[in-house]
């Protein structure tokens, strides 16, 4: 393993570069989402069966598949249940390499067992033990779905850290691509409580050092870390592992309530950070492969519209049940410390988290434009720095291998337009470390095309000044228009839950950000102009659809929103021209079936349904074509002015985010960015989409 700067040295901010979290996604795999409710199996062999030396497979540093990988990078045992299943289930199923990477041990109080009635004696406390059965209940989870037997046997060994410490590494033996890591630092015990000896303790300076707690039967060894020597650790695992995929937690969630608290586990905020800092060398080392990044909410999804209907939602509880261990008479793991997690047993849908599965990036869907000589480009974010992929115009136009542009760290999630004179620009957002912990912060960044096809230097837009700094980070992905007179503005939900703007002046500067009010945001704005040349905005809350609408072209933007009187949606959506109006897709909560309304100002027409169409994530549009994830996770179009639409999957592509589409000419184009790093497309040409093919890397 190579040498490191230290983290202060290495995460020093760079204003000319990009420096922050990254790109993610979703795995999908064929078949359908409720194969996640695969049958308990009796009388297998334990999950914490036996113990050896490093595995072969493990020490010899796998080598990464065509069809990629994934790492996933969790606080606690049950965040990748709760929080990015379907997602891992998907990737479990798919056949695909997987490793999931757990910081803390979860030993909570130490109490393996549901709340008690006032009176009872409290079961003792034993950490030790209490960590173990959380560790047997992932097991069981996990070989569950990838086999369906949840008692599959593992092999558990010790695994030395690139940080100077040792980790344990459990290895399915019927699937040995699949891998567990566990840290096993301690955790806060403590939701939001300023617990100094913790992740969010040493990543603020609050304490130089973390110790371990050992889960019973480990064979790691007790270790302690400090700041530098974790952020070593989860980038030498990720050098190891060699994934194409990284999920985590949302490093930066969003405040609610009054008084204003971040809505989610500190822990799962700051095993997140731990996790960028540790991609920023990821993406510095030698030979690694393209990587996209994706994260997802926590707690904050309680609130929230249910993006999954009932059967997909019983399919991911089922799961949750075998990690939560319902039945402490049946020991089919054989530990004397349990096969679960009883504290789940009671309530095993969380508080309503099986209900849904949301991402804090990626939700764009402006990242594929006609460029105005007709070829096309799309932009993604691979190794945390903006790839572009060109394809020439006409039939026989071919699509360019990625080429990333300068400047690292960009956050996963961009967005472009096409300005008045032709050219292209795309917006996203960056994360600054800074020398020291309170130099970390978030900001708007654009780029655009020159004259001779190429890209500018990034250029700083800054950020709200309630968003990006001072404890509150949490912004969208910012979306943009050019309204008919040229005038480009950028619209983004700031971390106060409001929308605000910034406007690009005729001398190329940009006005300072303005609130444009709206409560109670969430998710990403969407943008479009009408035929009019107006520019519409929408955005989502937990109960409805906001808008803002321009009068006409060079009028500002209302400084309210209007209310649309639409019923709460899944909190996607994405929006296009059409005609004097623009047309909203959105998923119905409780459902995931896609419908769509058009604004000719900021009353929405009758709701159209576009059929059986369940599914979650938001989609692209374009003419008749709509590209996005079924249930199940596949990749899928419509069949255009199909009698009877419904879904065509392909359920072999693993993608991240949120397909786009674009209209090339008489035909539609639509494109997806798989977890391998390859950009995958289909069109209409003049008939039923194309099969899903990919573009050469």
């Amino acid at each position: 393993m190579k040498s490191r700067l230290p983290l202060r040295s290495a995460l020093l901010s760079r204003r000319g570069a990009v420096a922050g979290s990254a790109l993610a996604a979703v795995l999908v795999a064929g078949g359908a989402f409720a194969e996640l409710a695969m049958s308990d199996t009796e009388g297998a062999t334990p999950p914490g069966g036996h113990t050896a030396a490093v595995p072969a497979s493990v020490s010899s540093g796998p080598v990464r598949p065509a069809s990629g990988s994934v790492m996933q990078i969790m606080a606690h045992p049950d965040d990748d249940l709760f929080f990015m299943n379907p997602d891992t289930g998907q990737s479990l199923r798919s056949g695909r390499p997987i490793t999931s990477v757990y910081v803390t041990a979860g030993e909570a109080d130490g109490v393996n067992s549901p709340p008690v009635r006032k009176g009872t004696p409290r079961p003792r406390a034993d950490r030790a033990a209490y960590s173990e059965a959380r560790q047997n209940g992932i097991r069981g989870a996990y070989s569950q779905m990838a086999t369906g037997d949840r008692g599959g046997k593992w092999t558990r060994a010790s695994l030395p850290t690139a940080g100077g410490g040792t980790a344990e590494v459990d290895t399915l033996d019927a699937r040995p691509d699949i891998h567990l890591v566990w840290l096993q630092l301690r955790e806060s015990e403590t939701i939001l409580g300023n617990q100094p000896h913790s992740l969010r303790g040493l990543w603020n300076g609050q304490t130089g050092t973390l110790t371990s707690q050992m889960a019973s039967g480990s064979p790691a060894r007790p270790f302690t870390y400090t700041k530098d020597q974790l952020v070593t650790t989860l980038a030498g695992l990720m050098e190891r592992y060699r994934p194409t995929h990284v999920r985590t937690m949302d490093p930066t969630p969003s405040r609610d309530g009054k008084p204003q608290k971040i809505i989610d586990h500190q822990d799962h905020i700051f095993s997140a950070r731990f996790a960028q800092a540790a991609l920023q060398e990821y993406a510095r080392s030698a030979d690694h492969p393209d990587f996209s990044v994706q994260t997802y909410f926590g707690y904050n999804t309680s609130h929230l519209p249910h993006t999954f209907a009932k059967p997909a939602a019983d399919a991911k509880t089922d799961i949750v049940k075998t990690y939560a261990w319902m039945n402490p008479k049946d020991n089919y793991c054989a530990s004397t410390a349990g096969c679960g997690d009883r504290k789940v047993a009671p309530n095993p849908r969380g508080n309503n988290w099986v209900n849904s599965v949301r991402y804090s990036r990626t939700n764009s869907t402006s990242w594929l434009q006609t460029a105005k000589d007709g070829s096309l480009w799309a932009f993604g974010v691979l190794n945390q720095r903006l790839a572009a992929w060109h394809k020439a115009s006409g039939p026989q136009g071919r699509w360019s291998k990625p080429q990333l542009l300068p400047g690292d760290g960009l956050d996963p999630g961009v967005g472009s337009v096409r300005l008045a004179d032709g050219r292209l620009a795309v917006f996203g957002t960056r994360t600054l470390f800074g020398a020291g912990p309170h130099d970390y912060h978030r900001e708007v960044v654009t780029t655009e095309q020159t004259a001779s096809g190429g890209f500018t230097p990034w250029r700083s837009l800054g950020a709200p000044g309630t968003s990006g700094s001072d404890g509150v980070f949490d912004m969208s992905t910012p979306s943009a228009a050019v309204d008919g007179t040229g005038r480009l503005t950028v619209f983004l939900r700031g971390g106060d839950r409001k929308l605000h703007g910034t406007v690009r002046a005729a001398n190329g500067d940009w006005t300072p950000w303005t609130p444009l009010g709206g409560t109670d945001l969430v998710g990403d704005p969407v943008a479009a102009t009408d035929g009019r040349g107006r520019v519409h905005v929408f955005a989502s809350t937990a109960r409805t659809t906001a808008t803002w609408a321009q009068p006409e072209p060079g009028a500002p933007l209302p400084a309210r929103a209007s209310d649309t009187g639409l019923p709460p949606n899944t909190t996607g959506l994405s929006a296009r021209a059409d005609g004097d109006g623009v047309r909203v897709y959105y998923r119905k909560a409780d459902s995931g079936n896609v419908q769509s309304v058009t604004f000719a100002d900021s009353t929405p027409s009758a709701v159209t349904d576009l059929g059986d169409t369940s599914g979650y994530g938001m989609v692209g549009t374009a003419g008749p074509l709509v590209a996005g994830r079924t249930a199940s996770g596949a990749l899928a179009t419509l069949e255009p002015g199909a009698p009877a639409p419904a879904w065509k999957a392909d359920g072999g592509i693993l993608f991240t985010g949120a397909p786009a589409a674009v209209q090339d000419g008489n035909d539609a184009v639509a494109a997806a960015i798989g977890l391998d790093g390859r950009l995958y497309w289909t069109a209409t040409t003049g008939g039923p989409a194309a099969p899903w093919q990919p573009v050469a890397n």
